[in-house]
């Protein structure tokens, strides 16, 4: 997958873990590109870093860890230790997010944030995805791709830590994500500041 390619150009997958593995090869050359930016230029790679990030989660705990409760053996427990890992990396952004780029500590924040997303990419591809794709049908797939999709549509575009429940998700996400995409909005008008 090219550096170039971006959300939009995912939503012709039809299979929700095809969705979900080429979101994480996407996130994985978004780090590799804010890793090789020079200090003045990371913003932008940043930014989209933080967008990606935050919208997949969104749709994964709206559509995807609920299924999986109730689908695959052992689903609440496999589920609650992937919102456990997701809370700790937005805590993570959300302070890198405020700190900015230029922050002395931004290169060792993000090397730490990009072992923990990595980490749990990993085990969501070992212990959810594999699991849903062996005990989902084709159809089932399509949808939650569906949803997915929907879900990413609308999602905040900024983490917001202690939001990791469908439920807290769909009643503070809408309002959340209106925020986000005004601040989004308002900051790029300015130049990228702010």
């Amino acid at each position: 997958m090219s550096q170039a390619q971006t959300i939009p150009e995912l939503m012709g997958e039809n299979d929700v873990i095809d969705l979900l593995l080429r979101q994480h090869a996407l996130i994985r050359d978004l780090f590799d590109e804010v890793e090789r930016a020079a200090e003045g230029e990371r913003d932008e790679p940043f930014r989209r870093l933080v967008r990606l990030l935050a919208v997949h989660e969104t749709a994964e705990e709206e559509v995807v860890h609920p299924y999986a409760r109730r689908k695959i053996d052992g689903g609440e427990e496999v589920v609650e230790d992937r919102l456990a890992e997701e809370n700790e990396a937005k805590r993570l952004l959300t302070r890198m997010e405020k700190a900015g780029t230029t922050d002395p500590a931004f290169p060792a924040n993000l090397a730490t944030l990009r072992e923990a997303v990595t980490a749990h990419a990993r085990a969501e591809e070992r212990y959810e995805f594999v699991r849903l794709r062996a005990e989902t049908t084709e159809a089932e797939r399509r949808a939650m791709a569906a949803g997915v999709k929907a879900a990413e549509a609308m999602a905040p575009t900024h983490p917001h830590p202690g939001v990791e429940s469908a439920v807290k998700n769909l009643l503070v996400g809408t309002p959340t994500a209106i925020m986000d995409r005004v601040r989004d909005v308002i900051r790029d008008a300015m130049g990228g500041k702010g």
